[in-house]
């Protein structure tokens, strides 16, 4: 029998993931505007009927909800009216000469030489465009003469989509549940459960509280890694994002010993092959990766139909 999981130690090291989401980004037509004139050093705000400017430039009014009758070309000066300190940025509200509203970017200055009212000016970066990003930053300019807002005689074409990126990185701490198999995964190759209370039916993944008693799980137990499929679906079309080419099934399977679940894959020649062979209660057996394993549910490869 194998010992309590609460015997192991629960200093283990963190696993380093990222959750990364690539997509396009339809800014409209006043930010694609905006976004297309960077590159030209002009920061395109909207005009109004009531007369107000807004600026970056935007497709309605937040006042009154009315479109704007002009693009124009704001002052790249201003006065600032608030400032911040986030992650050792300075970023401030600056309100550009002949503006109604306060433009969000960085000052670049140092916070103890920063004071609300002073005059700033943007300041450009040649190595961006297509992005706010283009402004590297305002900097403090006492003697920056009161700009006016011009009109905007010639545009480029706003920009339809732009591509990017949510990205986020946590490092993951296994506990001595998930660490315990990882490690048995990578080492031995094998499935490792807890023990449900007063059962000798398994859960896995393991964990410390049984999902339906709310007791404390027992002794670790051994899975196979063969099971039964109780759920799956064919999956036929490609969609951005899939790292394994179609058609597959992607099945939740029962592996003998545990009560749980498992998620995983079961590569297909053909969808008539899948309709005819791949159902609930189909029994499968896991294929492992050649070389050396890394302690994932990726080290299973998929899993294959046992045939007869």
């Amino acid at each position: 029998m194998f010992s309590a999981p609460d015997s192991y130690p629960i200093d283990l090291p963190t696993f380093h993931s990222e959750i990364n989401l690539p997509y396009t980004l339809t800014p409209g037509r006043a930010a694609g505007i905006f976004l297309a004139e960077v590159k030209n050093r002009r920061i395109v705000a909207s005009r109004f009927a009531s007369g107000q400017v807004v600026a970056p430039a935007q497709d309605f009014s937040s006042t009154n909800g009315e479109e704007p009758e002009a693009f124009v070309e704001a002052p790249q000066t201003g006065v600032l009216t608030a400032f911040t300190r986030v992650d050792g940025h300075v970023i401030g509200f600056i309100r550009l000469d002949g503006c109604d509203n306060d433009f969000a970017h960085r000052i670049l200055a140092e916070l103890d030489d920063i004071a609300i009212g002073q005059r700033v000016e943007a300041e450009w970066d040649d190595s961006v465009e297509q992005s706010v990003l283009a402004i590297k930053g305002f900097r403090i300019a006492p003697d920056a003469p009161v700009g006016t807002v011009k009109p905007l005689e010639t545009m480029e074409e706003p920009l339809g989509v732009i591509p990017y990126a949510m990205k986020l990185d946590y490092e993951h701490a296994y506990g001595p549940y998930y660490g315990r198999m990882f490690d048995e995964i990578r080492e031995n190759g094998r499935f490792m459960g807890v023990r449900s209370p007063g059962s000798d039916i398994a859960l896995l993944p393991p964990r410390e509280i049984d999902d339906v008693t709310h007791g404390r799980t027992g002794t670790w137990k051994a899975c196979a890694d063969t099971g039964t499929i109780r759920g799956c679906s064919i999956i036929n079309m490609e969609v951005y994002g899939q790292t394994r080419k179609v058609p597959y099934v992607y099945a939740e399977i029962v592996l003998d010993g545990a009560s749980t679940r498992m998620i995983h894959v079961i590569e297909i020649d053909s969808l008539e092959e899948a309709k005819e062979r791949i159902k609930p209660g189909t029994r499968v057996r896991a294929v492992w990766t050649q070389g050396e394993r890394q302690g994932r549910v990726s080290d299973i490869e998929r899993f294959e139909v046992i045939e007869g």
